[in-house]
């Protein structure tokens, strides 16, 4: 099940929220999934890091929440070739 599903001219990516946490590390770390359906990047997927932290994880999940689709765009966008 997708978190987000975002539409971009004619591909359709489903985002899905993930909460990592490094060795070492007291903070949570959001990483957001990426897979694209449609367009030309058929079964197209990325991970990628968010500048989002949290102690908890749920703090993490009610944070990422709040992430407008304009702003999950603009992660797509620093990712397209």
């Amino acid at each position: 099940m997708a978190w987000r599903v975002i539409d971009t001219a004619d591909e359709v990516w489903h985002v899905q929220a993930a909460a990592e946490r490094r060795v070492d590390e007291k903070l949570w770390q959001l990483t957001l999934s990426f897979r694209c359906y449609g367009g030309d990047r058929k079964s197209s997927a990325f991970w990628a890091t968010y500048p989002l932290e949290s102690g908890s994880k749920s703090s993490l999940f009610a944070l990422a929440d709040r992430i407008q689709d304009d702003e999950l765009r603009d992660v797509l966008a620093q990712h397209s070739p």
